[in-house]
């Protein structure tokens, strides 16, 4: 067995043993990627809202949650797709940090010169590259959905805070359930538990994929009745 298949069955079975322990005891290890993500969320809605308050709407362009032929299925696919995309990249973040951080250092004591010290500085490297990636995300997120946000704000003749209240119910759920990956990976860094972002990785996308679905759902049939009320006593 070369050095690559070693780490790789290693890795496999820590994974498992990991699973296996939560699995006895869940809810300590849920509840701080939980609570992590949630006030990932939030504060990402606090600088939505900032931003949909300070950003030009684009006027002429027709971003609200209602289509023509009233909700259907294939919105909620299209909502859950795009989620999707973002909670992808937020798992990969997770599993680029399992491989830096647990797995390469493994087969650092094999190599000599140069490829020993790629595989020794491999855990600062996901580190900073984990950051940028979650900065990257929230830094597009929150211009996007400000810009979106003023745009169905100034259409419906709401306040930006006021948008922010009705798409509290799915929006809340939506974001802690794409930040799962990256509350996990902040808080077994912190810890130095490189070896549970694997295990994690497998649970953070399992319970995020429901939590998606059920706001995908609530965006596209519930939140445009929620619009319609506020935006009707608005007038």
């Amino acid at each position: 067995m070369d050095a690559n298949q070693y780490v790789l069955v290693r890795g496999m079975r820590e994974t498992r043993s990991i699973l296996q322990a939560w699995e006895q005891e869940p809810w300590p290890v849920l509840r701080s990627w939980l609570g992590g993500a949630v006030v990932i969320a939030l504060a990402l809605l606090a600088a939505v809202t900032v931003a949909g308050s300070l950003l030009l709407p684009d006027y002429g362009f027709h971003y609200g949650p209602t289509a023509p032929g009233g909700p259907a299925p294939d919105q909620v696919l299209a909502v859950l797709g795009r989620n999707s995309l973002v909670l992808a990249l937020h798992a990969f973040a997770c599993v680029a940090g399992f491989i830096a951080g647990a797995t390469l250092p493994l087969t650092a004591t094999r190599y000599t010169g140069i490829k020993r010290m790629i595989h020794e500085k491999a855990r600062p490297i996901a580190f900073g590259w984990v950051i940028a990636v979650t900065c990257f995300s929230l830094f597009t997120q929150t211009i996007a959905l400000g810009l979106v946000g003023s745009t169905i704000a100034w259409d419906l003749r709401i306040s930006m805070p006021l948008l922010v209240i009705t798409a509290l119910p799915h929006a809340l759920l939506e974001l802690t359930a794409v930040f799962l990956p990256l509350a996990a990976w902040t808080i077994a860094s912190r810890k130095g538990e490189w070896d549970q972002l694997l295990a994690a990785t497998v649970v953070t996308v399992a319970m995020a994929i429901p939590m998606l679905v059920v706001a995908a759902t609530w965006e596209v049939y519930v939140w445009p009745e929620l619009l319609q009320a506020v935006s009707s006593r608005a007038v």
